[in-house]
């Protein structure tokens, strides 16, 4: 982003009530009804440190025939909660019209959701229908971790004249096997707080988490890593909710949780940290452990399919030429060639004795130690030693 644009952003302090230089938003996943709507408002409202009620006026869903949200009909009810609670309105948009029922109807705040983000023609619509209007916009995201997408998602709305600018971070969609609904990718978000010095950018543990039990844990690593606030999902009975009921909390569990919270310190955000690095480290070696139970999960099935066809489990010509692959691939990330060979015979070996578990063969690899090259660093690769059994 052009760094005039950057420095157009207005900081949250100035537009918006703060608590521990934090925004807190909380409020349904989407409105469903009147009385729903004011009784989880209020207790929202009780908190006293959350100034903003997030509301799904219009519910974007996978498939059709779900709820999807009340529409216009819910506009009088927020209107009343404002009136009542002195809580701003933020409503989510995913077309131009919702954008001008939304200034129609006065709502403080309007917000971008993920599936809208990714989508720049969308974008551009609705930054035209909100152009030089100034309202406060949230924007959310892509589901996919494309943060070119993102940036230039935060790029349209600033040049259609809207300077009160929130990003959020509410996880990503990608192949991986995770206990996440969408995987965090701290990396991204830091790295759009790089981008764009000075930009908002508070946190969705709710979308990230997909259940209450991880929302605590993501909330926290949320904070430390001096994001400027979070977005949650609260329903007064969640129970009961007709979206995203496993990840919604009750107001009450939300008073404990930011009171939990808050003892985290607020730091000023600036290059990261020792922590910060390990902490990138540690979500990394816990992706990776994911994707390693499921890669053995794969050899054992291949070993019964194995079985099934009678073929043996150590196949010279394939297993060259998968190290052959994963070597280049591995040189041209900037992984070291020595590291590489011992990683992939370790990752060859277990995957013989997971295939071997599955057969009535004996492990085919218990020959490898003494068919080894002794070079240093060198890998056994079948079909490379003259003396190894076709």
């Amino acid at each position: 982003m052009p760094v005039a644009f950057a420095s157009d952003i207005s900081p949250l302090s100035e537009w918006i009530p703060l608590s521990g230089n934090r925004l807190y938003i909380a409020g349904p996943c989407s409105v469903e009804s009147r009385e729903q709507l004011a009784e989880t408002a209020e207790g929202v409202a009780q908190a006293g440190n959350v100034p903003v009620l997030r509301a799904g006026v219009w519910k974007p869903r996978s498939r059709p025939g779900q709820f999807e949200g009340k529409g216009a009909e819910a506009f009088p009810w927020l209107k009343q909660i404002r009136k009542d609670t002195g809580l701003r309105i933020a409503v989510e948009v995913a077309r131009p019209d919702h954008a001008i029922q939304c200034l129609e109807h006065e709502v403080d705040i309007i917000w971008l959701g993920a599936r809208t983000t990714v989508n720049p023609f969308m974008v551009q619509e609705i930054a035209d229908a909100i152009s030089g209007t100034g309202i406060p916009v949230m924007i959310k995201n892509p589901v996919s971790p494309d943060l070119r997408l993102w940036i230039g998602a935060i790029e349209r709305i600033l040049m259609a004249g809207s300077k009160k600018i929130i990003a959020i971070h509410r996880g990503f969609k990608t192949h991986k096997r995770s206990v996440y609904r969408n995987i965090p990718l701290w990396d991204i978000p830091l790295e759009l707080r790089h981008e764009v010095p000075g930009l908002p950018l508070i946190c969705d543990p709710s979308h990230i988490s997909g259940n209450t039990a991880l929302l605590e844990e993501v909330a926290g690593q949320a904070l430390t890593l001096s994001m400027d606030g979070l977005m949650l999902e609260v329903h007064h009975q969640p129970e009961k909710a007709l979206t995203d009921r496993e990840q919604q909390i009750t107001p009450e569990t939300m008073h404990a949780l930011f009171a939990r919270l808050s003892a985290i310190p607020h730091r000023q955000k600036s290059a990261e940290t020792l922590d910060d690095l390990r902490r990138h480290i540690d979500e990394n070696d816990h992706e990776l452990l994911a994707l390693l139970a499921h890669r053995m999960g794969l050899s054992r099935q291949i070993g019964q399919l194995k079985k099934l066809r009678n073929e043996k489990i150590v196949q010279p010509h394939r297993l060259k030429a998968l190290f052959s692959d994963r070597r280049q691939k591995g040189e041209i990330l900037g992984l070291y060639p020595g590291f590489l060979d011992k990683f992939l015979q370790l990752l060859h070996d277990e995957s013989v004795r997971i295939q071997s578990e599955s057969t009535s063969d004996q492990p085919e690899s218990e020959s490898t130690d003494s068919k080894r090259n002794t070079l240093p660093g060198s890998v056994f690769i079948p079909g490379e030693d003259k003396n190894q059994q076709p």
